[in-house]
């Protein structure tokens, strides 16, 4: 069992099995796994490091930081088997506008949500600019993360309407007309630096902006249209590897005709994904067929939850059938019956779970390829974090380095959530090009009813014919499976490897077994064939 508390994180090895193999279990659920069943392939999972990666990426020592890397993205286990952290296999790097240059004039309260930005007024790029961010981007590399996407939240200041790095109000982009193609001339030149796979040029487009909080832009429909038809064509002209990740809606409401009160940058998959639609992106060279919004807002009551991921699936099939759909930015916000809402840290089991279900519903009904937590590392006192440091701002604002430096020694403790480790359950084991499998089940339990029990996905490494089965138990009372397979090329005499997130477990080694075992109540347990 790992646990921390700030400034320490300790390392207990947990034994014991909660598992058998040598008789049967009686009330079991049996899950039949097959192999000719197979629905979606596998992007991978991921995260992003807005905002305080800059000031623990500049400013903490270094023991500190690789501790906290290895969480987020080691692939390597401990003596006990315990795997060391979640193996993230996307990580998001947040492309600064220049807000925090700015200062206080920039209208951003807090200098832990402001950015650097590598280009400066005069057309020059400083690339020793956002050095926090840059040291995690290479800490991701070096432990073999497979993907980086670039996201920015705002053009930069000098090419917005009003100066700044947020929008003062209303629905217009805040981009000048004429500064289209200079923006997606940044975005390519930054995604050319540093090696980006993916470069996602809007975020949350349907919000207004307006506020004091962070770096954002509105767009249109029509707004998107004509900037990622830019960055398409300075991509083509840069012979550039990078491709375009578009939409980030706010919300999956947005991807269909609920737009709610922004008509005018809803109904997403007909007016910018479909071949013929009215603002048509369909077919360019650069633009990966990926549908990308966010699932806040739709996760709350359960029966919200399972429907809108069948619309969604639905409308997927009907309007652009061969999209992926990627799931790329979640955390705790709405008011719910589980958890309470977004305020309120809760490093536990219970938002761990509450997590879990939509990440297994997201998966297993949107059949999304790829799922993105919002932001790695949290100082808020808030469900946003996957790790949480001392909630004490990074010094004042007209600190100087030294100073800054000096406090970054001083307040360089973290604490790993139980949110972290149900992610791990899913990122470190289904990994990249892994496809998901259908599951039948002989207790006949509908999606309503597993949401409440238990929730169990399926996936093959297509390589080695190898599967992986998550297991969620949503009950305060344990639940017995045996797991069945057909049309693998071994369906026999096969073991499986456990890995539990659990009030006492972060993820942790529980020995292996055969087909049956019993999920513990409140946990989640992985099953990787050994």
């Amino acid at each position: 069992m790992r646990s921390g508390r700030f400034g320490k994180i300790f390392l207990v090895a947990a034994f014991g099995l909660v598992f058998s193999a040598s008789r049967p279990l009686r009330g079991e659920i049996t899950l039949t796994v097959d192999r000719d069943a197979v629905r979606q392939t596998i992007h991978g999972f991921g995260a992003s490091d807005a905002w305080r990666i800059q000031f623990i990426g500049k400013y903490w020592p270094l023991e500190a930081r690789e501790a906290l890397a290895e969480l987020l993205f080691s692939r390597e286990f401990d003596a006990a088997g315990n795997p060391k952290g979640i193996a993230l296999s996307l990580w998001r790097f947040n492309i600064g506008a220049g807000s925090a240059e700015q200062g206080a004039e920039s209208g951003i309260s807090r200098p832990w949500f402001r950015a650097e930005c590598f280009l400066g007024p005069d057309g020059l790029y400083d690339w020793t600019k956002q050095a926090g961010e840059q040291w995690f981007l290479e800490a991701a590399r070096r432990r073999g993360v497979e993907h980086v996407l670039g996201f920015a939240n705002s053009p930069p200041v000098f090419f917005t309407r009003n100066g700044l790095a947020r929008s003062s109000g209303g629905r217009a982009a805040n981009l000048k007309d004429e500064c289209a193609e200079d923006f997606a001339g940044f975005l390519a030149e930054v995604g050319a630096h540093f090696r980006f796979d993916y470069l996602s040029p809007v975020n949350e487009p349907q919000w207004e902006w307006a506020d004091a909080k962070q770096e954002g832009s509105p767009f249109s429909n029509a707004e998107d249209s004509r900037l990622v038809r830019a960055l398409d064509r300075e991509l083509r002209k840069r012979g550039s590897k990078s491709q375009i990740v578009f939409g980030e809606a706010g919300s999956i409401a947005y991807l269909g005709s609920n737009a709610g009160s922004r008509p005018d940058a809803g109904n997403q998959i007909e007016e910018l994904f479909a071949a013929g639609g009215k603002h048509n992106l369909a077919g360019l060279p650069t633009l990966m067929n990926v549908v990308a919004a966010h699932s806040y807002w739709t996760v709350w009551p359960v029966g919200e939850l399972i429907g809108r991921r069948r619309e969604l699936r639905e409308k997927m099939k009907e309007v652009v059938p061969g999209f992926d759909y990627w799931q790329s930015e979640y955390c705790v916000m709405e008011e719910n019956g589980d958890v309470g809402g977004g305020p309120g840290r809760d490093l536990g089991i219970d938002t761990a779970l509450y997590v879990a279900r939509i990440i297994h519903f997201d998966l297993t009904i949107a059949d999304a390829s790829s799922w993105q937590w919002w932001t790695a590392v949290s100082d808020a006192d808030y469900k946003d974090g996957l790790i949480y440091i001392d909630p004490i701002a990074c010094g004042r604002e007209t600190a100087s380095e030294e100073e800054k430096a000096a406090f970054g020694r001083a307040h360089s403790g973290f604490a790993a959530s139980k949110l972290l480790w149900a992610l791990g359950n899913y990122s470190r084991f289904v990994r990249p090009g892994m496809r998901r499998l259908e599951i039948k089940r002989n207790d006949g339990a509908t999606e309503e009813e597993t949401a409440a029990g238990l929730m169990v996905s399926a996936y093959v490494d297509p390589a080695t014919d190898k599967i992986v089965l998550v297991a969620e138990n949503y009950s305060d009372k344990p639940e017995k499976l045996r797991i069945a397979r057909t049309g693998f090329k071994n369906n026999e005499s096969v073991r499986y490897r456990l890995y539990e997130t659990s009030a006492s477990a972060d993820l942790a080694f529980k020995g292996k077994v055969a087909e049956e075992g019993e999920v513990p109540p409140r946990s989640i347990v992985t099953f990787a064939e050994e």
